[in-house]
């Protein structure tokens, strides 16, 4: 069995309106409290991070699985939007929603776009982010596939 091991560090000032800073191997910015959340809106924030995990793990993962299975990919991107749900002043996040855009080039067969279909869906089941917050966080999809014209 293998495990990776990532680490990251925090700094923080102190109150809760402050700006801090987290730095790891390749990510190095501020945080503090979303302007949404009535905070300063410096820097990243933990609820775009979670967005952000999210989206690249499904996106790598549907890519890999794209190219696994030799499809004719002519472009891919995606659009992902995270809910946080406010009650009573408690601070939910309930849904991330994936919107990938795939398009194969204009050799491939129905066949080809049948596969993807599968695969768009998998994806989502198989990333490591979506596993690890399933039953916590809704997932949804909403792909729009085609082959080109």
């Amino acid at each position: 069995m293998a495990f990776h091991h990532f680490h990251l560090k925090a700094e923080w000032p102190g109150g809760r309106n402050e700006v801090g800073y987290i730095e790891s191997d390749k990510l190095k910015t501020k945080i503090s409290i979303p302007k949404e959340m009535d905070g300063p809106d410096i820097g990243t924030n933990p609820d775009e991070m979670l967005l952000g995990a999210a989206a690249t793990c499904y996106i790598i993962s549907l890519a890999a699985m794209i190219e696994r299975a030799k499809l004719p990919l002519k472009e891919m991107d995606m659009e992902s939007e995270g809910i946080v749900d406010v009650t009573d002043g408690v601070f939910t996040y309930k849904k991330i929603i994936h919107q990938p855009r795939v398009v194969l080039t204009s050799e491939a067969a129905e066949r080809d776009l049948k596969k993807l279909n599968q695969l768009v869906e998998k994806a989502e089941k198989t990333c490591m982010i979506s596993k690890a917050i399933r039953g916590n966080v809704e997932l949804e999809l909403e792909a729009d596939t085609k082959i080109d014209a």
